[in-house]
């Protein structure tokens, strides 16, 4: 039975938890659990004005990508006491949501005002519901992300580059606006000697063990019209995963791997893509908005060296969404400070200078200001990139569907096992079994 490999969320009671139970006094520390990366850094500069308006100490843990799951969900499936607040992945919601795990906001931010019409649609959809497109919050969206791509500018500027392309493609080179200009770009550049070093065409997600190349392959599918469901909330499958323009999708994602990424790529995720950008060995790659103030500001790829842009179409034009909320852990005896945090985190002044660090807000007054689009060189895509979003199953059961969907796209894009219509005819199957475990089917 798949249900016992069901790690995620454990099957543990769910606590009744409401902000109207705690009378405690207001907590003197609370510690916020998110991943080890350049956001938590700034979130840390940024929680400094809270600790001198309020008086309490803010503790972090932050957990390297790679462990941040099995690290922080066991704390929630222990019932641990680490953390009071969670800056949790998106596709945890349903779990914490559904055992107890995490507060349910609605009464908090009808008491504050807190309305979540201040926020960009698709991270309330994405990071604060559970279920999904109903009016139950659960967090407050924290971190807008999305998987985009950036690429060697000064390389694609060059004159002699230029024409070379132009010769080879019938085309300029400029960024790609298909899938198809992506594939036909990085043939370009791969194994081509550049400053006399060679170089290879793009970076890519690979990763098997956690959600590397399912975040990566789903940049493909969701631009040629992979869909989960035919109709939404009805698991029914086939025909939405497995569709001939899903198959085109994955078919181009193998073909870029195989094609244009440096040797030896086959369990690359996030700090493998920066490094082969940062390195000088890719001419494009791709990777999370979150890391791309870190990219501007390298010494070596950033400033004028290096370019933006959004993930190109295919049938349709859609990005794979990143990000998180921040949530109050349910058996927190900090209640009151951790929905003082909440409560000064969603100021809009809080919220310009979150994004002025280096964190991506998702107000409204942030992302709806006059400057926004010119405060940033990527500003502009990733107002495009959030407006275009998918995202992966918020089941309670994702775990085990992650892992299966991990294990059909490396078997097929890393492993050379089998066709794309088998990869997705079988994952078909996969899911179809977990949700026959939950009652869903």
């Amino acid at each position: 039975m798949k249900s016992v490999v069901r790690w995620a969320f454990g099957l543990a009671s769910a606590l009744a938890a409401s902000t109207s139970v705690s009378n405690v006094a207001k907590a003197s520390e609370l510690t916020l659990c998110w991943a080890a990366w350049d956001p938590a850094n700034a979130l840390v500069e940024l929680s400094k004005d809270f600790t001198a308006k309020s008086g309490i100490e803010m503790k972090f843990e932050f957990v390297p990508w790679p462990n941040f799951a099995d690290r922080i969900l066991n704390e929630l499936n222990s019932r641990g006491s680490l953390c009071d607040l969670i800056i949790g992945d998106s596709q945890w919601i349903g779990g914490a949501a559904e055992n107890g795990q995490y507060v349910k906001l609605n009464d908090f931010f009808k008491k504050e005002g807190i309305s979540m019409d201040d926020y960009m649609p698709a991270t309330v959809v994405g990071y604060s519901q559970w279920p999904k497109n109903t009016p139950n919050y659960w967090a407050l969206p924290a971190m807008g992300d999305a998987n985009a791509w950036f690429y060697r500018k000064d390389w694609f500027s060059r004159p002699e580059i230029q024409e070379e392309f132009k010769k080879a493609t019938g085309r300029d080179l400029t960024v790609p606006q298909t899938w198809a200009e992506l594939l036909e770009t990085a043939k370009f550049f791969q194994g081509k000697e550049i400053d006399g070093k060679k170089v290879y065409g793009a970076a890519i997600f690979t990763e098997r063990a956690s959600e590397g190349i399912t975040m990566g392959a789903t940049q493909a599918l969701y631009a040629n019209g992979f869909k989960y469901e035919n109709t939404p909330g009805k698991y029914d499958m086939k025909g939405a995963v497995n569709s001939a323009d899903a198959v085109k999708g994955l078919e181009m994602y193998k073909e870029l791997y195989k094609c244009c990424t440096p040797p030896g790529y086959t369990d690359a995720y996030m700090g493998e893509t920066l490094d082969a950008f940062k390195s000088g060995q890719a001419a494009m790659a791709m990777n999370w908005f979150a890391f791309f103030p870190g990219l501007v500001k390298d010494e070596n790829v950033g400033g004028d060296k290096i370019g933006f842009f959004v993930n190109p179409k295919g049938t349709t034009a859609a990005s794979t969404l990143g990000g998180q909320g921040i949530s109050v852990v349910a058996n927190t005896d900090n209640m009151d400070g951790a929905l003082e945090y909440i409560k000064w985190f969603a100021q809009p002044d809080v919220q310009k200078k979150w994004w002025s660090l280096g964190g991506y807000s998702c107000s409204n007054a942030v992302l709806n200001d006059p400057s926004f689009k010119d405060s940033q060189p990527f500003a502009a895509d990733f107002l495009v990139a959030m407006n275009q979003v998918q995202d992966f199953w918020q089941e309670p059961s994702y775990a085990q569907l992650m892992q299966d969907m991990q294990k059909r796209l490396h078997d097929y894009v890393v492993a050379d096992q089998g066709t794309a219509q088998e990869a997705l005819d079988k994952l078909v199957d996969d899911w179809t079994e977990v949700f026959q475990d939950d009652g869903k089917m």
